[in-house]
This record gives C-alpha cells, structure tokens and sequence, in this order.
C-alpha cells in the first residue's frame, strides 16, 4: 500500500474525538467596563462575563465572596428555628437522636459533621446508613423501626428524606420526631416531618439555594452550637467536612458555597481533622505532582498553600465516595470522626485500597461495554440516539461511573445495568444536555419498578423480562428529543487566545474565579492552527505533545517569532498521533519540574483547523516527477479532473492518492471506484504530500531508478 501507519503505531478507532465545540460569544463593551475597574486582564473579565457577571459590583462579589450581603439562615429557613429548639431540648434531657444518612461522600460528610458537632455539644447520637445494594437511597421502614426498637426520640435525616413519605409517616405512628435535611427536588406531596431544611423550598434567588447536603447539616450544626454557647472550637473542622463534601458532590460553586469553600480550601491542607490528615498523606494529593516522570492526570498541585476544588475533587473525593459504592461506609464515618491517630490512618488506608478496587472494576467493565457496544450497537446510534447496556456480573455500585464515560465516548444518552438476580435488572443512567433522563424513565414508567433521578442521572429497575421493551421505548423517546447534530459530546469554551498570553501572571489571575466547579466551570480556552512538534504515549495511554503556533506562517523559517508549550492529553490513545495542525481547547495547569514552574495545556478537545489546507501549485503538469520519501520512491504530478485540478502521487505498488487543492481529505487506491477517504492531516499522509508538492514547486531532477 501506499501509506501505512508508522511501524508499531496503534490505529485510531476514531480520527479524532467526536466533538461539537460551543464557543461564547465575545462581549468586548462589557469585558472593557470590568477591566477598567478591576484592572485584571481581559481575559479573566471576558471569563466572568462568560459566567452571567456585568457589573462591577457582582465581579467584586464573586471575587471576593465575603463582600456578599448574607442573612442569618433563621431568617432564610422557615423550620431551621424549630429544628434547633428541638435539638437542644434533646441534648437538655440526654434523649437518643438517631441520624440516618446515605452512601454518597455527601451523605457521608453530613453524617460524620452532625456526629462530631452533636457529641461535641453532649448529645446522645449514633446513626444509620442504608445498604446501596441491598436497600438503595433513603430513609426505610427497617431504619425506622430499628431506631424506635433502640429507644431514639429524634430521627434526623441527612442528604436524603424529602420524598420518604412512608418511613417518616410511620416514625411519627411510633412518636419519634423526625427532622429532614436534604438538598433533592422537592416531590408533589411533603412527608409528615416535624421539621424540613432543604433549600429548594427558598427563592432561588437565595446565596443558600445551592447548598448540598452537607451545606444543610453545617448550617443546622452553627445554629445549634451558637444557641448553646459552644461554637468555639467547631467552626474549623465543620468548615472542612462542608468543603470536603460540597465539593464531592458537585453542588454549585456560587453564593454562600463559593464563601465558606474559599475559607475551607485555606484549611484542608493544615486539617484539624485526623482523618483528612490521613486521607491527605495516603492519596498524595501533596506529592510532587510534576509531568516529568511518572505521568498522572489527577496529581496537580505541588504542595500547596491551599488545594483547589479539583484536587479535592479527583484525590479525596472518590476514595470517600469508592467506600459508598462498594465498601461500608462505616469506614468513612470512623475516618472523619475519629481522634485516634492510628484508626485515621488505618481508615484512609483502606480508602485507598477500595479505591483502587472501584478503578479496577471501572476499568474492567468499561472494557466490557465498549466491546458489546461496538460488536452489536454503534452502527445503529445515529438512529437509536440513546444506548441501553444491560450485562450481568457487573458491580452495580460503578456502573454509573461507566455511564459517564460512555457518554463521552459515544455522545448519546446511556442507560446501564446488570442483573441483580436472574429475574431483575439494576440501572444508572447519565445524559447529554438535550435530553432529560427522569422525562425519559417517567415515559417508561409502566415497565420500571423503581426509578428517580434528574435531567443529567437517574437510577431505575425493571424486571429482565421487559428490557427489549425499555430498549424500544427510549429510543420512541430519544428520537422524539435528540436531532442528530445532538450526538457529538459539548465542549463549552470560553474564550480564543494566542499561546504567547499564555504566562503565569495570566495563571495567577485565574486564581481569582477559584473555587471552580458546577456553575463555575475551570476556564477553557482555544487557539487555532498550531503546529504538533512532537508527540509521544506516556503512561497509560496518555499523549504528551508540544505545539507551537507561528504569528506569521511567511516567516516561519526564520523560526524566531513562534511560541512553544508543553500539553498533555489523557487517555488519547486511540487518536494517536494527532494531525500535524490542530485547533486546540485545553485547560491550563501549572507544573514544577527541578525548581522551575511553568504553564502547560491540558488538552481536552480538538479538530481540523480551516487552514491551513492541503495547497498546490495550480498548473498542470506535463510529466510525473519523481521523488523519494522514506527511502521509498514516488512519482507525482498536477491533473485535470471534471471541476479542477488534482495532485496524484503514484506508490511503487500502483496504489495513487489523490488530493484536490483546499481539500482536508483525500482518495486512495488503485482506481475511483474502489478508493478510500483518508485524513490527509495524519503525519505519513501530510508528510508524503508536503514532499511531493515540494518536488514539484523544486523541479529536482529523480532521486530514484
């Protein structure tokens, strides 16, 4: 053949990732009017602009959130005053109150701060977490009538209870009280509870309407602790659990969430809080975090003043959060409410080794999907439109992990499962932005038996016997929502840049939109047409690259006036190598490596920039000139065709590719009728061609027999 890959060169599954890039529009009036106030670059201002900001006054709040104008949660939340009563009236007479919790890092963290702030206020507590495999989310009548059968008067519910109508109707049957703190959508009918915190019951307008669950328990915590005089001591390692836990569960970084995280982040790396020490130490989230050896995505910071949302984020969020999906999540109460050295690091530790579990299952059953995916069903997604894997023997507590990046692979919904038994199926489901997931499963509703969940996840179950059903039933569904140029993933970015504004003066000021997160994205920029260098597969299967980009193309020889950058690309192996010119977006990251600090891209899409293209001389040659590339030789020349003028370069073998001038593919093969298309940026092609056009533009005379 005429062009084959370099020798040992995987093949690309795909050219390059499926993307659809949804660029904001630049708003240069408005970015001026907050430069010309702040005095930061405007870059950063067109980012918070990017972020619905127009005055100054709210980019002087966002900046520095303790400027927000907050008032008392008592004010805020109608039933926070009886919570609190109720509360102390417990803790005065020593009656057992009993916290029920969930299995997620929220639930977990609002269980271990309620824990530690009501022994701290001498309460007599213990609590309860239902089994996700055995049990699933919330509060049960099991729970309920255990606490009644231990002697508990008081039922608290944390990260969950707002739509337990029956358990919480009949702890009341018993004469417990029962005090709900969730954070979920509020169902048609309220359950029975004496108390109910949850801010979706506040104007969205509130700085508390973002809060996660553990947002809830903190606030209810303060409260208490203020009405009986012993806040003192508290607020540090309360603040850690809330930061910890906010960010895990992926609340909105707005409001009072962005206030009390920047004060939490200052704490987290000098932690009060044994466990979190632990946690730290084990998952080497303050290693050295350099690219120069050891390649690892989630290793970012180099012992920080503070870490950022991210590391939290990446490193001590999923090891909390691997105990909840296939471990007991006692091991993460005992890790953040312990104060024994040994048993803190004993608990991290096993964090860290059912961690490394759940990314070994993630790894082993995302291989299994990608290979029942395209062996039966991704030659049909452009008319499914939504993609529904059901196998059994798959852990049900990482599926939804899986879910994820199935969605990122393929750009459609994805519904996953596995068998619980021979007669029942287990799911999660995770979603692109124009189609809803709970409208999706409520349309299945008669062949479900549980489900729940919101526009981007949701859970269900159904019997095994109606999955062809459920299959046909959302794809009616899928199609009636998703046009076809739905199905390529959304890449959101904020802003074009040159390389050469790329500094650490800019990465400083970046500093200032941190913490980052949900409604509060990492800024993400794009430059066109830069050069690949060089590029090699690191680690596992990650892609570390230079790219340079010239101010002028004319001068580029000259090689003086272009500006180079490492970046990394993680887990793009299969696009391995990327075409010589690109349109990057990417992220930036800092990295010291031997003392010094510089600014790299974290590559996380990119396409086939407008130019440059595949250029020739337009004049029709007399006479195939021969050439040799690779020790291999060629022959080439300019050609008519029907509308123009094509370049043919003939191999040895006889196989011809040919090029239209302007074109970013091409043809090859032994005549029209059997030619493939092939991506004429690959380096061998690109390379091969440059070659050629260069013989022609040269005239040299043959350089081969």
């Amino acid at each position: 053949m005429l062009a084959q890959p370099p020798s040992g060169l995987p093949r690309r599954s795909r050219r390059l990732p499926n993307q659809r890039w949804q660029i904001h529009p630049a708003k240069p009036q408005l970015v001026n009017q907050l430069t010309a106030a702040n005095k930061l670059s405007p870059i950063v201002n067109q980012l918070l602009v990017n972020r619905g900001i127009e005055t100054p006054a709210q980019a002087e709040i966002f900046i520095n959130p303790e400027t927000l104008d907050l008032p008392s949660p008592l004010e805020v939340f109608p039933d926070l005053a009886v919570s609190v009563e109720l509360l102390e009236q417990a803790i005065a007479s020593q009656a057992k109150i009993a916290i029920c919790g969930d299995y997620d890092a929220d639930g977990m963290t609002s269980t271990a701060l309620l824990l530690r702030s009501l022994r701290w206020l001498g309460a007599q507590v213990d609590y309860a977490i239902p089994s996700r495999m055995q049990e699933g989310y919330g509060i049960n009548k099991r729970i309920v009538e255990e606490f009644h059968s231990e002697g508990v008067q008081i039922i608290l519910t944390v990260d969950n209870g707002i739509a337990a109508i029956e358990p919480i109707a009949r702890a009341r049957e018993l004469g417990l009280n029962v005090i709900v703190t969730d954070h979920h959508d509020i169902p048609p009918t309220l359950p029975p509870a004496n108390a109910i915190l949850n801010p979706k019951l506040i104007p969205e307008s509130s700085p508390y309407w973002g809060l996660a669950g553990v947002g809830v328990a903190y606030i209810l915590a303060i409260c208490l602790a203020q009405k009986l005089g012993q806040l003192k001591g508290l607020v540090k390692p309360l603040l850690e659990l809330f930061t910890l836990g906010t960010i895990a569960d992926l609340a909105p970084l707005i409001g009072v969430n962005r206030r009390w995280l920047k004060r939490g982040l200052r704490l987290l790396p000098q932690s009060q809080l044994l466990g979190i020490q632990a946690l730290i130490q084990v998952s080497g989230v303050q290693g050295s975090g350099d690219t120069g050896g050891n390649i690892n995505p989630k290793s970012k910071i180099q012992n920080p003043k503070s870490l950022k949302p991210d590391d939290i984020g990446f490193r001590l969020g999923p090891r909390i959060n691997a105990i909840g999906r296939i471990g007991d999540p006692q091991i993460v109460i005992d890790l953040l409410t312990t104060d024994d050295a040994g048993i803190a690091l004993e608990r991290a530790m096993q964090c860290e080794q059912i961690n490394a579990r759940r990314q070994q299952l993630c790894e082993e059953i995302e291989r299994e999907a990608i290979a029942y995916v395209e062996s039966s069903h991704a030659m049909f997604l452009q008319d499914d439109r939504v993609l529904l894997v059901v196998q059994p023997n798959w852990h049900h507590g990482v599926i939804g992990i899986v879910a994820s990046r199935l969605v990122e692979r393929y750009g459609v919904p994805v519904f996953i499962g596995t068998y619980e038994d021979e007669h029942h199926i287990r799911g999660s489901a995770r979603s692109i932005p124009e189609f809803n997931v709970f409208d999706a499963l409520e349309f299945c509703r008669d062949l479900l038996g549980k489900f729940g969940g919101h526009k981007a996840a949701g859970g269900f179950s159904l019997p095994a016997e109606n999955l062809e059903a459920l299959r046909s039933r959302l794809i009616q569904f899928a199609n009636s929502c998703l046009q076809p140029e739905h199905l390529k993933p959304l890449l959101n970015i904020d802003t074009q840049t040159n390389l050469d504004r790329l500094n650490l003066q800019l990465y400083q000021q970046l500093d200032t939109l941190h913490p980052c997160g949900i409604e509060n994205p990492e800024p993400v920029f794009w430059t066109p047409n830069v050069k690949v260098i060089d590029q090699q597969i690191v680690g596992k299967g990650h892609i570390k690259l230079t790219v340079t980009q010239e101010k002028d193309l004319s001068v580029e020889k000259h090689n003086n006036t272009s500006v180079q950058m490492k970046a990394i690309a993680w887990r793009w192996r299969e696009y391995f190598p990327l075409p010589p010119r690109l349109d990057i977006a990417y992220r930036l990251r800092e990295n010291t490596w031997n003392g010094n600090t510089n600014i790299e891209l974290e590559l996380i899409g990119v396409r086939l920039p407008n130019q440059p293209r595949i250029l020739f001389p337009l004049i029709q040659t007399s006479n195939t000139i021969p050439f040799e590339y690779k020790q291999r030789c060629y022959t080439c020349g300019v050609f008519p065709t029907a509308n123009s003028l094509e370049l043919r370069i003939k191999n040895s073998e006889g196989k011809v590719l040919a090029i239209e001038s302007g074109n970013l593919t091409g043809l090859l093969g032994n005549s029209r009728k059997d030619a493939t298309q092939i991506d004429l940026f690959q380096p061998h092609y690109y390379d091969l061609i440059q070659t050629a056009i260069q013989a022609l533009e040269t005239a040299k005379k043959p350089m081969c027999d």
